[in-house]
């Protein structure tokens, strides 16, 4: 996989990050067939930017990225004094992400997950950018949030899917630049 470098700033964290030069590239036929998976995580989504710009400062806490991609609002999470795990059912993600936050100099755990399954690990904020493409994806994110941490932060696209989310998500605190705030 060949990629490319690119600076994004987001508020007053500037990121070096390597992205994949041709996502479409990594559609893997037989991967597809087995969990209809595709490679979402290779692409720099808006919402993404808007939930890491959206970021307080997170000193001292302990913060879980679902879906992480790119892992945007992890490395910025790490960067505003969070101690981050950023999950992806993607090993690519995961690896790339493992590689930003070593040449931007932030520590960070990134691990293989899929968040359809439960967790033991608890957090103080839970983060999800753009993950709703698919329906069956709803019910899942939405228990992964509730039982990970007492308050998440999701960032909304306009996919097809979130507004079963929204109507199922209970208690929204807070609606903004495509962020919602659930806790």
């Amino acid at each position: 996989m060949t990629h490319f470098s690119d600076q994004l700033v987001v508020g007053e964290v500037t990121l070096s990050l390597l992205r994949p030069s041709a996502p479409d590239e990594l559609i893997d036929e037989t991967a597809f067939e087995q969990d209809e998976f595709l490679p979402y995580w290779a692409e720099l989504w808006p919402a993404s930017i808007a939930l890491a710009a959206a970021l307080p400062d997170l000193a001292g806490l302990r913060v879980v990225e679902l879906g992480c991609g790119l892992g945007v609002p992890s490395l910025v999470a790490a960067a505003r004094g969070a101690e981050v795990t950023a999950t992806d059912w993607a090993t690519d993600a995961i690896d790339l992400l493992r590689e930003n936050a070593a040449r931007n100099g932030l520590e960070l755990h990134a691990e293989l997950r899929d968040w359809r399954e439960p967790w033991a690990e608890r957090f103080d904020l839970a983060l999800a950018a753009d993950v709703l493409y698919e329906q069956r994806n709803v019910e899942p994110l939405l228990e992964r949030l509730r039982e990970l941490a007492p308050k998440a932060l999701v960032g909304l696209a306009g996919r097809p899917y979130e507004a079963a989310f929204l109507g199922r998500a209970g208690s929204v605190v807070e609606i903004a630049d495509r962020v919602v705030s659930l806790g």
